[in-house]
Order: structure tokens, then sequence, then C-alpha cells
């Protein structure tokens, strides 16, 4: 429908409108849904470590359920949050509809079947054991489908057939968002199906788990490289940058003012997205990683101070003028303790970064605590933040249900925020404390980690009771908006809208006038350049702007990883490491399985105080066969680095993995005792195998007789429990159980340092490479 106007020169052809809120109200009932399921999860999880017994099921157990809620708080809530505010704003930044109705139901419905498909798969079991990208093979590829497929195509043409000529900053943001999170999956994303290469191989799927399992073509050192270049940088474009979109464009609109800084946005943009890229390494500081990657991920780090407070004071700032209105409105409420949030963590994001501070916090549950006074302040507040500005025009109501419960889910959140991150923190600073002391004779002042965990008990209800505070206060925010909805008319109005389509010949003119140019005598490319005037001709070239994005984002990233894989010498070659047995390549599957890395690291760092209390630290070496690399990031139980050699008691093991507190008094572990009940489905062994053959992992003969290997392997093992002491009753058959493939694998963790070469016949030394 088209309408033609007179107006100055001749006439202008106007083109008639409407915008698609239909799916942003979707997307706004999926936010606070899934928000609520996130946080109830997270709930759970603070009382399953003040409270063990609480791990009732294996399906519910905190390391299977753990993936779940940190999947949940980012995928399902921020990112349901991240398609509420695009789909909004960028329909009316560029005056029109979005491009395709059916491409905006196929992403909504298309995403909650990802969730619903994680909420199945992670209490199973199936995962790919990588951290923020646990979901595997067949859910990555739906992932890639939905996100550029669906969102990015829809989009990107949005933008194309726009009306509004320039490009609003929050549009910078959610282009930045799209390109570097696809760049980010598809290529961290990388593995060959085991279901796939058995049918390939013999005709036919052993089982349900062979087809949905999967291992990464990067081993060891490159896998933990690129685990973390997507791991810090899903932080940076799925939590950060989108977010930032959301407060240029909502932020204003609550406050009624424009945006502080035009030049302050542009300076904020493109540091922000060249330099974040580069920071990932800076998680794997005194690891097997190469010294000069961990140095530069920090010094990327430090530099992204300048962006990161650059964003929040021209947020902020915007603010300026209209202070009075925040003691009056949540809304605003929730933006000012948002943004602060912000600041806040993107100060302590680079102070952890640097080596001497992370030699304390790494580990330990102050990383925790950092994360979720991102996730909970920023996000979450920003998010509450918008969903109370929408809920009044997305259901066309005259206000908002109530402004008292809306100021109630404030307060609440914020009083449960504070005890949730003031106990972690502490919590997290007496552990690495702990870790590191030493008494006057030279030795390790707590010498058993135990003492350490029954330490942090007080601080973990406390984190409880603040995490079930947030919980408590989103559900009155929810109440609130379902509310506000009831008050809704009975059928929405659609307003039609009118604006000219853009013309195919634009003169951007001349820039600005400056006096602060004129006066320094600075010539026209000079002026144009201050101005950002070459910055507003990119603002009307969406494809342009988006490729210059990708450039960014690229060369950071291929100046890291190419050196990484090509560089021989980041990763020196041990002569006595060699490939798992078939029966400790389940038994990895199974500690995979279980979670055990979300409690548990495999890398001792070079800082005395660890080897002291685990051993040699860690060389590059040992982890070439680690598909994927299980480093882990965080210790609520001992590193198990060295455990085989420092505990490879078969009979231990087992009485552990069945009564943890009865083998270790106040251990907050889990009990694993349906692993002595479930047997070990010896058949799907040789199948994965054969996948890590594929992937260059030298097996010769096993290749063809891994099931034989593997049962042999099991007897010999279980005969050392019935002869040892266990302190618990053996199930039988025990050769038969799973469990037993999992001790096979603790037997040999860490040992082939130690091992003696085959070729020399004498004993590698200790600590040497080869």
């Amino acid at each position: 429908m088209t309408a033609i106007q007179s107006g100055v020169g001749g006439r202008t052809e106007l083109e008639s409108f409407s915008y698609d809120d239909a799916i942003v109200r979707k997307f706004f009932w999926a936010t606070l849904i899934w928000g609520i399921v996130a946080f109830l999860v997270g709930v759970i999880l603070a009382f399953q470590l003040a409270f063990p017994q609480f791990n009732l099921i294996p399906e519910v157990a905190f390391g299977r359920l753990r993936p779940l809620h940190t999947n949940a708080a980012i995928f399902a809530f921020a990112g349901n949050a991240i398609f509420t505010a695009v789909y909004y704003s960028t329909q009316r930044l560029c005056k029109a509809r979005m491009w395709s109705d059916k491409l905006s139901k196929l992403h909504f419905w298309g995403w909650q079947l990802i969730i619903v498909s994680a909420a199945i798969t992670l209490p199973l079991g199936i995962t790919q054991g990588k951290e923020y990208a646990e979901l595997e093979w067949p859910i990555d590829l739906a992932i890639a489908v939905v996100w550029l497929g669906f969102f990015g195509t829809n989009f990107m043409m949005t933008l194309i057939k726009r009306r509004e000529r320039h490009m609003y900053v929050a549009l910078w943001f959610y282009i930045a968002s799209l390109v570097a999170v696809t760049i980010l999956h598809v290529f961290n994303n990388v593995w060959i199906p085991i279901g796939v290469v058995e049918f390939i191989k013999t005709g036919e799927i052993t089982s349900a788990s062979n087809l949905m399992k999967s291992y990464p073509v990067y081993a060891g050192v490159q896998d933990a490289f690129m685990q973390w270049w997507y791991g810090h940088n899903a932080v940076a474009f799925f939590l950060t940058t989108p977010f930032l979109g959301l407060m240029y464009y909502f932020l204003p609109k609550a406050a009624n003012r424009p945006v502080f800084s035009y030049k302050l946005s542009i300076i904020h943009f493109w540091s922000l997205v060249f330099i974040y890229i580069w920071a990932g390494p800076h998680h794997l500081h005194y690891t097997a990683l190469p010294q000069w990657a961990s140095t530069l991920g920090m010094v990327f780090s430090l530099m992204l101070w300048m962006p990161s407070w650059g964003g929040m004071i021209n947020g902020l700032l915007t603010l300026r003028g209209a202070w009075h209105k925040v003691a009056a409105d949540p809304v605003l409420k929730f933006f000012v303790v948002g943004v602060t949030f912000y600041g806040m963590s993107t100060f302590e994001g680079p102070l952890l970064s640097v080596k001497t501070v992370n030699a304390l916090s790494h580990y330990t549950d102050w990383t925790i605590a950092h994360v979720h006074s991102g996730t909970l302040g920023w996000n979450s507040f920003m998010t509450f933040g918008m969903l109370y500005w929408l809920a009044p025009r997305l259901f066309q109501a005259k206000s908002l249900y109530s402004m008292k419960l809306a100021s109630m889910h404030f307060w609440m959140g914020t009083i449960g925020i504070l005890l949730y991150v003031i106990s972690i923190y502490t919590a997290g600073i007496t552990q690495g404390l702990m870790w590191r002391a030493f008494d006057e004779s030279g030795s390790l002042m707590y010498p058993s980690f135990i003492e350490t965990v029954t330490k942090l008990m007080p601080f973990y209800w406390i984190r409880a009771v603040g995490g079930t505070l947030f919980l408590v206060s989103t559900c009155i925010g929810g109440y609130n908006l379902v509310m506000t909805w009831r008050n809704r008319p009975a059928k929405y109005e659609v307003p039609v809208h009118q604006a000219p389509a853009l013309s195919k010949h634009y003169d951007d003119g001349p820039p600005p006038a400056s006096r602060l140019t004129a006066n320094a005598g600075v010539g026209h490319a000079g002026d144009r350049f201050l101005q950002g005037h070459w910055h507003r001709r990119w603002e009307r070239l969406p494809v342009r702007f988006t490729v210059w994005v990708v450039i960014a984002v690229s060369v950071a990233s291929v100046f890291e990883i190419i050196p990484t894989f090509l560089i021989k010498s980041n990763v020196t070659t041990i002569s006595t490491v060699q490939p798992y047995t078939p029966l400790e390549v389940a038994g990895r599957d199974i500690y995979i399985a279980e979670g055990c890395y979300n409690c548990h690291s495999q890398m001792i760092r070079p800082i005395y105080a660890e080897t002291q209390r685990y051993g040699d630290y860690t060389k590059p070496g040992e982890t070439v066969y680690d598909r994927p690399f299980q480093w882990g990031s965080r210790r609520i139980g001992p590193d198990l680095g060295r455990e085989g050699v420092t505990n490879p008691n078969a009979a231990w093991h087992y009485g552990h993995f069945i009564d943890p507190p009865g083998t270790v008094g106040g251990s907050i572990m889990p009990s694993y005792k349906h692993l002595a009940q479930k047997d070990l489905n010896y058949a799907e062994i040789q199948a994965r195998v054969m996948g890590l053959a594929m992937l260059g992992t030298p097996y010769g003969e096993a290749v063809k007789s891994a099931e034989e290997l593997a049962r042999a392997q099991a007897a010999e093992i279980a005969e050392q429990i019935r002869t040892g002491n266990t302190g618990v009753e053996i199930v039988e058959p025990l050769e038969d159980k799973q469990i037993i493939a999992l001790i096979a694998y603790m037997q040999r963790l860490g040992t082939d340092l130690y091992a003696v070469p085959e070729a020399e016949g004498e004993e590698v030394a200790e600590g040497g490479d080869q």
C-alpha cells in the first residue's frame, strides 16, 4: 500500500507498513519463562553445594545440572532477551517490518526447540564437555541453521530493505553479535560424529549413545585455546555487545534523552569489536598454553578497560538531566544499576587477567562471583528494565500493572545479588589464600583439600539464600508482567506507519562544522575524520559495515590461532605419552557425561603451592590425545592431574565413588553408586576408538580389538577391587559395570610422564619433555 504526498521539489512516494510485534511478544514471554527456569536451576545447584544430600538422582546431580544452568541462563534467558530487543528495536530503527514473518517464526520455534533439546540431553549426560559449548553435534547444527539461516538472514535483509538511511548505534552492536557468534560457533564446534563414523565403517550404529557422541578435531593445548577463544568471546558477543545495543536503544527511550556522545559510541564500538576477540587466552594463565598466547590475552584484556568504561560512561551520562526520574521510575532503576554492574564487571575482568591476580583467583569461587555479578547485575537487570518498559507498549495497556511491585522486584533482586556475590567473593579469596598458605616449616598449612571445602560451607548457605531471594524477586516481576498483559485490549491495534523508500543515490554532503578543527587548522580530510563523517558513510552501507566487522573479528582470531596450531614448539612431544586404552576411553567419556569437569581440574600449574599439593606441573605434551581437553575452570574438588600417580588404589576409588563422605569426611561430592549398577556397553567402545583413530590417535591393532582389550583390563581392575579394602559392598559382576571404566581412567591420569620409554628401557626424568 503506498500514498503520494506533495512536497518541495515534487512528489514523494510514501510506503505504508506495520511492525510485527507478535514475534516480540513471543520472545518476551520466552525470556521471562526461561529466566525463571534458569534461576530455579541455579538455586537448586546452590543448595546442592550447601547440602550435598540434595543430589537426589543422577540426572539432576550437580555435575549434570550445572551445564543446564549455564546454558539456560546464557542461551535461553539472555538469548531470548536479545531477540526481544532486536526484533522490537530493529523494525523501528529501520522503519521497516522484519523482512520475513516466516523466518521470524522459524527462528522463534527453532530456538525454543534447541533450548528444550538442551534441557533433555544435558541431564542425560549427553555433552561435549566444553564449557558454554556442551551441546552435542546435532544441536550444534540446529543452532547454526537457526542463528545464521533464520535469524541472520532475516536481520540482514531487514537492514538492506530498510527505509531509514543511517543505521543507529544499536544496530552496529547487533551486527557485531551476529557476525562474531557465527564465527565462534562454527570454528569451535568442529568434530567427528561417532555414530556417523560407525555407520560408514560397519553399516550399523550400536547405540543411541554413539549416535549422539562426537570428538573434537582439536586436542589438548589447541582444544583449550579454541575453547577459551570461544568461551571468552561468547561472553563478549552474546552477553555484552547485544546488551550494549539494548542499552543504546532502550535507555535513551526510557530516559527520554539522546545518547550522550555519538563520537564516543564510535570509539566504544570499534575498539570493543577489535580488542575483545584477542582476550580469550587470559583464561589459561600458568597452564600448558604457550606463555606468549596468555600474555597477549592479558595485554588486550587490560586494553578493554578503555572501550568498556567508555560505553558505561556513555550510558550513564545519557541520563544527565533525567536523574530525578530514577528515584520514581523502576525501569530507570534497573537500567542504572545494570549499567553500573557492567562497569564494575568490565573493571574486574581485566584485573583478573593480570597474571599475579589470576594466580590467586583462578579455579576459585572468585571467578564464579565475577561471572554472576555480570550476568545477574548487567544482563538480568538490563533485561528486566527492557521488559518493564516494553510491557505496556507491547500489550497496549494504559500502564504497568504495579509500580510498587516493580520497585519491590528491583530492591529484592539487588539484595539477592549482593548476598550472592559478596559471600562468594569472600569464599573465593578464602580458597585462594588457603591453597597457597605455608607454615613456618615451609609445609602446606592446609595439605588436605577438604579443609578448604569445610571452611566455605557458611558462604555457600548465604549464596543459596541470595539466589533464592533473586528467584523470588523474578517471580514477583513475572506476576507484575502477567497482570499487565491481562489488562490488554480484546484485540491488539496494528498501527500503520508511512515512510519513503530509500533512493538509490545519496550524497553525504559536507561534514558538520567544527570549531575545534577549524581553530586547529585541520584540513578537510582531517575534519571529516574527527567528526566521524567517514563513519556516517559506513552507517548507510550495512553490507560494507558488516564486512569491516568480519575483518576486525577475523584478524585477531587468525593472528592467535595460526601460530598456536602451526608452531611445533608450542606443544613439545613426550615419548612416553600414549593414547588412552579402549577401557580408559570409555571411562573418560563417563567422566565427561557425569560432569566431573565442573568440579575438578586436570591442570597443575607451575606454582609452588600446587606442585607441593598435587605433584609435578602439567606439560603440554601430556594432553595431545585429550579430546576434549579437561583442564577445568573451577576446583570444588582437588585437581586430578596426577591422580593415577598419587592415588592409584582401585579399591579406594570404588569406595569413594559409592560413598564420598564415608571415604573423605566432609566431602560434598554426590554419590555415583549408579555407576556400580549400570552395565558398561562394551560393544560401543570399538566405534569410539575408530573415531579417535580417524583424528590421528595412533591406535594400531586396538582399532580392531577394542572390546577385547577393554574387557581384559576391566577384569584386572575388578580383581584389584575385590582384593582391596573398599569399605562398601561390591556389586557383582563387577567387571561389567561402568564404574570400572571410570576407575581405569582415574588410574591413568598423570602417569605417562613417569612411564618407562619402551625404546630406552629407562624412566623419563621427572618433568622432562622428550
